[in-house]
C-alpha cells in the first residue's frame, strides 16, 4: 500500500494543464487565462501571454473585465504573488480585455 506522500507525488498529464482563476475560481486549461508573474530572481511583475516562457511565481486570471475588476478591487493578484501590483499592470490587462472583444 502506498503512503500519502507517494500518492501526492504522482501527477497525471491531465492535471498539470489546468489552472484556477484567482478572481472567479474557474478551472480551465492554462491557455485560456492570462498569466501574471513575479519573475525570478528580479521579483519584477510581468504579464505572460504564452509567447515566451518566464520563470517565477504565477497567478492566472480569466481574460474578462469582470474578473479583472474583482481581482483589482480585492488585491487577489497581489496576494497570490505575495507582491505589490502596480496600477500599470492592471491598465495593461484592461487594454488586453477590451482588445479581445
Amino acid at each position: 500500500m502506498k503512503s500519502n506522500s507517494e500518492d501526492r507525488s504522482v501527477k497525471t498529464d491531465k492535471h498539470k494543464d489546468y489552472r484556477r482563476c484567482v478572481s472567479c475560481r474557474k478551472v480551465a486549461a492554462r491557455q485560456e487565462f492570462w498569466r501574471v508573474i513575479k519573475c525570478h530572481p528580479t521579483n519584477a511583475i510581468a504579464i505572460n501571454l504564452g509567447h515566451t516562457w518566464m520563470q517565477g511565481r504565477s497567478a492566472y486570471l480569466c481574460p474578462t473585465a469582470s474578473c479583472l475588476q474583482l481581482a483589482q478591487k480585492k488585491n487577489r493578484i497581489g496576494r497570490s504573488l505575495k507582491a505589490a501590483i502596480s496600477p500599470d499592470i492592471y491598465h495593461q490587462l484592461g487594454t488586453l480585455t477590451f482588445d479581445r472583444t
